[in-house]
């Protein structure tokens, strides 16, 4: 059985070629020199409730950072919103999941538990979660509690793929 014609093979490469010439924000190439290296973000690590807490914008000199669903946004670019004095200030330097999905600032739903919320305040956090904090800010970590067991030992049976409300490929 004879192979496709070479001029039928060089058609999807010389498209991708085209394509990324073309593409909006790709970093284009030049004969003769090295593609630069993508830049990265803060390295990403485990936080615990009293980590996380050094993070809540009294410091003119530290980042901003809060969780939702176990997640770590850097928010300091939004300074105006999270910064001391903010509105949302009280979110910051927490896991403030269920604060988020219920849009409230009562010191008593600024907490990681989502037992009890209703299915209109679940679907609430994950647009939330989705369009607000992943599309604007980088994510910087994990809260501990997502990964580990109340002693501190690592959750052997922790799946991210198996928590209520999380799509780890959504994550990435």
């Amino acid at each position: 059985m004879a192979g496709p014609a070479p001029g039928r093979r060089l058609r999807p490469l010389a498209a991708l070629a085209l394509l990324l010439a073309l593409a909006p924000g790709l970093p284009a190439a030049r004969a003769g020199q090295a593609p630069r290296p993508a830049e990265r973000g803060p390295p990403v690590r485990l936080f615990t409730e009293e980590e996380l807490a050094r993070y809540g914008g009294e410091e003119e000199d530290q980042p901003i950072y809060m969780a939702v669903k176990g997640v770590v946004f850097d928010v300091t670019s939004g300074k105006e919103f999270y910064g001391r004095g903010a509105p949302y200030n009280a979110l910051t330097g927490k896991d403030s999941t269920r604060g988020v999905a219920k849009m409230s600032l009562d010191p008593a739903d600024l907490t990681h538990d989502t037992t009890g919320l209703t299915a209109e305040e679940l679907k609430s956090l994950d647009d939330v979660f989705t369009t607000v904090y992943k599309a604007k800010y980088p994510i910087v970590g994990y809260t501990a509690r997502r990964i580990l067991n109340e002693d501190g030992s690592p959750n052997l049976d922790f799946k991210p793929e198996d928590q209520p409300h999380f799509d780890i490929k959504d994550e990435f």
